[in-house]
C-alpha cells in the first residue's frame, strides 16, 4: 500500500463522531521512503455524506479509484491504524484530490 491508494478499511466500533465499520479511506502514509513492514498506516476516512465542510475534499467515482458514488475525504479525521485493518485496495485517488488533501492536512496541523 502506498500514499494516494484508496482502501476499504475496517474501523471497527467507534466513539461518537468517529468513522465506523468498513468504509473507504485514503492512505496518507507512511511515505514510500519507509520500509513496507511498518505496522501502522495513516489514513483519512471517506464519507458519502456531503456536509459542506471546507475540511472535506470531494472525490468523484471512477474506474481508477474504485468508488461507487461521490465521496468526501474527511481530512479532520486522520488517524493511524494497524495494517491488519486494511481489507482490500479499491484503487488510486487522482492527484488533484491528493494535493487538496495535503493542503488541508498541513493547514490543520499547522505545517
Amino acid at each position: 500500500m502506498s500514499p494516494d491508494d484508496i482502501w476499504l478499511v475496517d474501523f471497527g466500533d467507534p466513539y461518537p463522531g468517529e468513522p465506523a465499520d468498513s468504509r473507504p479511506a485514503l492512505v496518507l502514509g507512511p511515505s514510500r521512503l519507509f520500509p513496507d513492514n511498518m505496522p501502522f498506516v495513516t489514513v483519512a476516512p471517506l464519507t458519502t455524506t456531503h456536509r459542506g465542510l471546507s475540511l472535506h475534499v470531494e472525490i468523484e467515482p471512477s474506474h481508477d479509484n474504485g468508488l461507487d458514488s461521490v465521496s468526501y475525504i474527511q481530512c479532520e479525521l486522520i488517524r493511524s491504524i494497524n495494517r491488519s485493518r486494511m481489507v482490500a485496495q479499491l484503487g488510486i485517488a487522482e492527484q488533484a484530490a491528493c494535493r487538496d488533501v495535503a493542503t488541508v492536512v498541513r493547514t490543520l496541523l499547522g505545517y
